[in-house]
Formats: structure tokens, C-alpha cells, sequence
């Protein structure tokens, strides 16, 4: 049997021990690994809110911080069927679909005013009944002024914002339908009503999802065949008839969000398809002007830039998050 002397232990120790300790970094960094990458099944739930049952995707560690995600037109929380994964290794995301979209209910326009005002007094419930103490949000064409009116009711809950093509300022706004909306809101008229259903075809839909958006074959068809399905519900157009002449009640709420922005300054991402029909690359830019906090980034595409650049901003909204309080 070989002898062991003194000095071969001096020399083997400071071995074992490295040895050890590279180990425990590894089996460390193989945890931190897991962790990161760890998917989380999405949830689909209904809750009540002001009477409605509101549905809801829901996906992430429950103890992680929280992002709501609300969706714009003509869509619903499907439009964030991709993102949700991404987010949801390292967050608790949250997504419900508006009153009148998705699987949310749509009650009869005699029992439920479609309005912006409204849709953000049901969210609000929904915000409520869920519990949600803090959390950072994600705003979308109609999704920003409803989240909007919400960040200014609740200020002490947000700890950011992301705004994809949700537009907070006039410069923003691009005169899509060559004045036929302006007509509407001006005078709320049979004639001017009947000169915008051609935009709730499924012609009109594609246009939302395709214009400005050089390679087409990055447009998922499933997106635009969900959305043009919910649209041919009984009574449909209608609803969207009146959420867009409401419209103009957010344009005139644009001076209370800016000066939400002014006063709060909370950190605002605002990630921006930069060939927008609707929303211009100035609403982007306009942040700026009243909130220091803010980051532009600008993406070559359209107004459904998740669609074309969705494993793009998935990333840049993960480095957002990791600056933002709890």
C-alpha cells in the first residue's frame, strides 16, 4: 500500500477543494439555467368584473412582478399568443380580453355602453378583483387609451410602461380613411356611420396587419382569421361602430395623459412599427417631450409589430423589465 505523506495531502486538498467549489459554480450557474429557462403553461380563466365575465390568459411564477398586457383592435389577447411565453419565464404576465372582444363577454349595446370610459371602468374592476398591487403595463392601439385611463387613476400601481403603436399624441394620429372618421366624430350621421363598415371586412383586416409590412409571409393567417371571425358576430360592427366614434374622447384626453407623464415619470418603453398606417413614428417620439424616463425604439414594420418582430421586442421588454421597480 502506497504511503501517504504529509506534503501529498498539502497538494491534494487545495485540488479537492477546487475541484468543489467549480462544481457547486456549475451546478449553480445549471440552476440559474433551469430557472431562466423554465416554461410556464399559459392559463386560460374567466373572472367576474362589473358584472362581466372577463376572460384572461395568465402564465409565470405568481410571485414574480406583474405585466398586464392589453390588446388593441380588431384583436384580442391571441395577439399576444408569442409574447406570453417570453415573458412569462421571468414574469407573471396577465392578458385579458376587452368587454365586446375575444372570449370576454359582449353584452347587447342596450345594456352595455361601448365606450372607452366604460371599458376602462370594467378594467379597472378586473384589475381589482384580480388583486393586482403593482405591476407594469403594455398598451396597444385601443389597449392605450384603456390602459392609459387606468395609469392615470392608479398611479401608485405602475411601475412602467410599453407602448407598442399606442398613441398618446395628435402628431401621432395618420388620417388612415381620408377623412371619413373626422366626418363621424363631427357628425354622428347615418351616411357617415354606413362610409366606415367597409373597415370591418376581412379586407379591412388585412390591411391592419399587412400595410407597411415588407416580407407578407411573416403574417401569421391564423391571427387574421380569429379576428375576422370574432367580427361576423351578431351585432359586432355596431359595437366597433361605437368604440370608434367614441374615439375622439381620447383625443381629448391627451393633454391628462401627458400630464400624467409630466408629473409621474415613469419609465416608458415604446416599442413602434415605424410604418404604422394609423400611428405615425412622431407618437413614438412624443413621449419624450413630457416624460424623461422615456426609450424609443423602432422596428421596421407595421402596426401588428409583434407579428413581424415579436422575438425582437420579447427581448427588448426583458431588458426594460429588469430597470423597473418592484
Amino acid at each position: 500500500m502506497r504511503k501517504i505523506t504529509f506534503t501529498t495531502v498539502l497538494l491534494i486538498v487545495p485540488l479537492m477543494l477546487t475541484a468543489l467549489s467549480l462544481t457547486a459554480q456549475t451546478n449553480g450557474k445549471n440552476e440559474l439555467k433551469n430557472d431562466i429557462m423554465k416554461n410556464y403553461p399559459v392559463h386560460y380563466q374567466t373572472i367576474k368584473a362589473g358584472g362581466l365575465n372577463i376572460f384572461y390568459r395568465e402564465a409565470g411564477p405568481k410571485d414574480a412582478p406583474v405585466i398586464l398586457l392589453m390588446h388593441g383592435y380588431p384583436t384580442s389577447s391571441v395577439m399576444f399568443r408569442n409574447l406570453i411565453p417570453v415573458l412569462s419565464k421571468k414574469y407573471h404576465v396577465i392578458a385579458p380580453d376587452l368587454p365586446g372582444f375575444g372570449f370576454s363577454d359582449a353584452p347587447a349595446r342596450s345594456e352595455y355602453a361601448y365606450t372607452f370610459d366604460n371599458l376602462a371602468k370594467t378594467m379597472q374592476a378586473f384589475i381589482d378583483n384580480m388583486g393586482l398591487k403593482r405591476f407594469a403595463i403594455y398598451i396597444f392601439d385601443y389597449g392605450a387609451p384603456v390602459g392609459l385611463r387606468l395609469a392615470v387613476a392608479n398611479p401608485e400601481k405602475i411601475t412602467g410602461i410599453i407602448s407598442q403603436n399606442g398613441n398618446a399624441y395628435e402628431q401621432g394620429l395618420l388620417d388612415w380613411s381620408n377623412g371619413l372618421v373626422k366626418a363621424y366624430w363631427d357628425n354622428d350621421t347615418k351616411e357617415n356611420r354606413d362610409a366606415l363598415r367597409k373597415y370591418f371586412t376581412l379586407e379591412g383586416i388585412n390591411f391592419q396587419y399587412r400595410e407597411g409590412v415588407a416580407d407578407q409571409s411573416l403574417i401569421a393567417p391564423e391571427g387574421i382569421y380569429i379576428d375576422d371571425h370574432q367580427m361576423q358576430r351578431p351585432d359586432n360592427v355596431e359595437i366597433q361602430l361605437d368604440l370608434l366614434r367614441d374615439y375622439r374622447t381620447n383625443v381629448a384626453l391627451y393633454p391628462a395623459f401627458q400630464a400624467y407623464f409630466r408629473k409621474y415619470q415613469p419609465k416608458l418603453l415604446a416599442v413602434w412599427g415605424s410604418k404604422d398606417p394609423y400611428f405615425s413614428p412622431a407618437g413614438a417620439e412624443g413621449f419624450k417631450k413630457d416624460d424623461p424616463n422615456t426609450v424609443v425604439k423602432f422596428y421596421d414594420t407595421g402596426h401588428f409589430a409583434l407579428e413581424t418582430h415579436g422575438e425582437e421586442i420579447g427581448q427588448d421588454i426583458l431588458d426594460f423589465m429588469q430597470g423597473l421597480p418592484q
